[in-house]
């Protein structure tokens, strides 16, 4: 058996303006984009691409994730954001909530699918884009879930995931976070076998300013027969994964005692490796372990979200749990004005539909 999306078709930087402007150009291909309309400045850029080869075959939803602590500076840019949205795409909707609960609960997720299932998706529609780039894990992955599940149940429509990632605008980004992690919607801890002792494998993915965040995480998750931590690597900067390393040098000798053996790499650009990555640990972990214990991988994206998006396919596929603590508010420190920091890498993937002929990719896997 091959993985379920070990030939998924994928296109990056150029590749991906050169796609949108062929392939969305036919006449016949509507879509739905379902993105951020936040204070990142990469809310733009997927939508001004659409729209370019599109027009009013285009339709948007607009995401407004409120949150308790956001200060007046971001609100600003996050409205600012949503007018230039509806200039851009007129024919959209704006969905906005609260992430939070009247009780302090974190909701976003069950909110977003809510929303989704209320609006649904128009019946002319062949085509469904999910831009991760300004959305959290706690909405971005419940709605990813919930759109591949019903363009799968058809026979003609695709789901796309694209990303403008900036490893280097991440950093830039701090996140004041709640007070007690949890699981994503959707990607909650499978239940196991009673006769077999739990066996958890923690796969945090390590981002610069996030390690209070992470130490927290993995308090709740418990007691791990291995933690193996994630790293950018490749990376545009040589150095990303060694500067991680020394910055998380406390959590991983003293607290997590991670064997150097067991850290893992991933691509900084290519989602799929992160994928295909975390696919070979599960397969691994599974033989190993079979008859004796039973494994459980738990993932903990955080930071670039080309690695999430990697994350997030592998959890869907094998039934990962996602564990995270969701943010009660952002920091951004936004660049002076006049200086141009390292360009955006864009990523875009088709996890189903056509493309991949008569079969669908549960037949493909046999």
């Amino acid at each position: 058996m091959r993985s379920h999306w070990e030939n998924c078709i994928a296109n990056f930087d150029n590749e991906v303006d050169e796609f949108v402007a062929d392939y969305f150009l036919e006449s016949g291909r509507r879509v739905l984009l379902v993105a951020a309309a936040g204070f990142d400045p990469r809310s733009r850029r997927i939508s001004q691409m659409l729209a370019g080869s599109l027009g009013d075959r285009l339709a948007a939803y607009y995401i407004r994730e409120e949150r308790p602590g956001a200060n007046e500076i971001l609100l600003r840019r996050a409205e600012e954001n949503e007018q230039a949205l509806k200039a851009i795409v007129p024919n959209c909707r704006i969905l906005q909530f609260d992430v939070f609960a009247d009780d302090g609960a974190p909701v976003g997720g069950a909110r977003i699918v809510a929303l989704l299932e209320e609006h649904g998706i128009p019946a002319d529609v062949t085509d469904v884009i999910l831009d991760l780039s300004a959305l959290s894990i706690g909405v971005g992955f419940p709605a990813a879930r919930l759109l591949l599940e019903d363009c799968e149940a058809s026979d003609d429509r695709a789901f796309h995931l694209m990303i403008v990632s900036n490893p280097e605008t991440d950093d830039l980004i701090a996140s004041v976070p709640w007070s007690r992690p949890g699981s994503v919607r959707g990607f909650s801890p499978p239940m196991g076998d009673a006769g077999q002792d739990l066996a958890q494998v923690w796969i945090p993915q390590l981002a610069r300013g996030r390690m209070s965040l992470l130490t927290q995480v993995g308090i709740d998750i418990g007691r791990c027969y291995k933690i193996c931590p994630l790293l950018p690597f490749p990376a545009r900067d040589p150095r990303r994964a060694d500067d991680l390393l020394a910055e998380y040098r406390t959590a991983l000798v003293d607290e997590w005692e991670v064997d150097p053996r067991d850290v893992v790499y991933a691509s900084e650009w290519n989602p799929l490796d992160c994928y295909r990555t975390l696919s070979t640990l599960k397969a691994r972990l599974d033989r190993t372990m079979q008859g004796t214990y039973e494994p459980r991988m738990v993932l903990s994206p955080v930071g670039s979200k080309v690695l999430a998006a990697g994350a997030l396919m592998a959890a869907i596929e094998h039934g990962m749990a996602v564990h995270y603590l969701e943010t009660e508010a952002y920091q951004f420190e936004q660049p002076e004005e006049g200086v141009a920091g390292p360009p955006d890498m864009t990523v875009h993937l088709i996890l189903s539909g056509p493309f991949y002929g008569s079969y669908g990719l549960e037949e493909l896997d046999s």
